[in-house]
């Protein structure tokens, strides 16, 4: 976003549904991005918080699910997502060796506002998920600390930027620089207008399998990558869409659709991590009632929020490739980087 031009900006649209105003997750009403990007030397690494909404999330949790499609990954708070349904303090996405301190950062930034947890009611469940930028990072530095967790959290926006920023600097994909992307579509439902969006952290796949809207276009850049599958994928699905979190993981599940279509097979070694959440199902921590009212779509009419997913994800992952830029990671290591491709790939489909 930004000034930055994204995929759609070269002529290539993915699918048939209506985008959102920003074409982005926080296009969902009250969702928020924020950055913090460490580009210095040998260390190139970052975190991405994903905010569900701005007031008090241990307080008024969101309906959630999760679903993994490949578990090769050291995420955290996925269990209880499934077990419980809800989601209570803000997503972070970072590199695989920062795990724990973004946790410990969740954990010390939710204490703050929160003088119960631990003492008059439950504990925590911070979410973090990770791909592993170690190719073009120096991971073992362990570059990211509490500081830039909670910066990330407290920079968050609805206008963000995409590519080398955040937890997407030291990543690649298809045999590219990847990052972070993000789109969105717009839905009509009962007369109603909804939003579903996502933003997805790409680290996977190999190179000659790079498909840009069914075009083979790994195939047509074939000597200029590399032919490893050793990454992963984390999505994340926001939706102002009144779901169950059952109803959730289905849709989560269909993030799938829009993997494949850029070229994934979902490879052994590959962490394919999906969680989705809906901000119009709120749930009180500290709630009396024994019954509690929750509106759910018309399982019938959920084929259109398969459709908005599969289509979001596709143009996530390929406003990720279309936006960064280039980075010379530790010991040298670079990844080409798509725009410089992008003109003869197109010439080629024509």
């Amino acid at each position: 976003m930004n000034s930055e031009k994204r995929i759609r900006d070269y002529g290539i649209t993915i699918g048939s549904l209506k985008r959102g105003k920003l074409n982005a997750i926080t296009d969902v009403n009250s969702v928020k991005v924020g950055h913090v990007t460490l580009d210095e030397n040998n260390i190139k690494t970052g975190v991405t918080a994903i905010i569900p909404h701005s007031g008090n999330l241990f307080k008024e949790k969101v309906t959630a699910s999760s679903y993994v499609l490949n578990g090769y990954g050291k995420s955290i708070g996925l269990m209880q997502i499934n077990e419980i349904g809800s989601i209570e303090t803000p997503i972070i996405l970072t590199n695989t060796f920062s795990v724990g301190t973004a946790y410990n950062a969740v954990i010390e930034y939710m204490l703050k506002d929160n003088e119960d947890i631990g003492i008059a009611t439950g504990t925590i469940n911070p979410i973090i998920c990770e791909c592993n930028d170690g190719y073009l990072n120096d991971i073992r530095n362990q570059g990211i600390k509490t500081k830039h967790v909670i910066s990330a959290i407290k920079n968050a926006r609805k206008n963000f930027k995409e590519g080398s920023v955040g937890a997407g600097t030291g990543m690649s994909c298809l045999g590219l620089k990847g990052g972070i992307g993000t789109a969105s579509r717009i839905l009509e439902l009962d007369n109603n207008t909804y939003t579903i969006g996502s933003l997805i952290l790409s680290n996977f796949g190999k190179g000659t399998d790079l498909l840009i809207d069914g075009i083979k276009a790994g195939k047509i850049i074939n000597n200029n990558l590399t032919e490893e599958d050793k990454g992963s994928i984390i999505i994340i699905i926001a939706t102002d869409i009144p779901l169950s979190n059952r109803q959730l993981k289905r849709v989560c599940k269909r993030a799938v659709v829009g993997l494949v279509r850029t070229g994934s097979y979902i490879g052994n070694g590959s962490g394919d991590i999906i969680i989705g959440f809906t901000t119009a199902n709120n749930i009180s921590h500290y709630e009396l009632r024994d019954f509690i009212p929750h509106k759910v779509i018309n399982e019938n009419k959920i084929d259109l929020l398969f459709r908005a997913v599969a289509e979001s994800v596709e143009e996530s992952i390929l406003n990720s490739l279309i936006s960064a830029n280039k980075i010379i990671g530790r010991n040298h290591h670079i990844r080409p980087i798509l725009k410089d491709y992008l003109n003869l790939i197109l010439n080629k489909k024509s």
